[in-house]
């Protein structure tokens, strides 16, 4: 099982889009096929969902991986997928990351307003 990339990070986005995904595709790149047992999160704000069916030698699968931060707390998040599979490598592991604003602006966006040249110190 080898993955395209293992980590995704959404980015800033706000707390009104609270709910993000992104598609891990993996190639198998064993000589039987492939069959995931399980995928948990760290957290129960991220699902994972994946085939139950094998996946071929040289054939692509995915897990598709939701966060939903509806109800929490703005912020910056890192939440790992662990998952097992008949492969040689396992578990392995994938993750995402990101940060949920509300309606005030990140720390870093504050200080790029403020370094700025429009910037009146009002």
């Amino acid at each position: 099982m080898k993955f395209e990339h293992t980590r995704h990070d959404f980015g800033i986005f706000a707390i009104d889009t609270a709910v993000v995904t992104h598609d891990f595709v993996f190639t198998n790149v064993g000589k039987a096929p492939l069959i995931i047992h399980q995928a948990s999160a760290s957290c129960g704000c991220t699902v994972p969902e994946y085939t139950l069916e094998p996946i071929m030698p040289g054939e692509k699968g995915k897990i598709t991986v939701t966060y939903n931060g509806k109800g929490r707390r703005p912020g910056i998040f890192r939440k790992s997928i662990t998952i097992h599979n008949n492969g040689k490598q396992t578990p392995l592991r994938i993750y995402i990351e990101g940060e949920m604003i509300g309606d005030e602006l990140p720390i870093k966006e504050v200080e790029l307003i403020q370094d700025s040249t429009l910037y009146t110190g009002k």
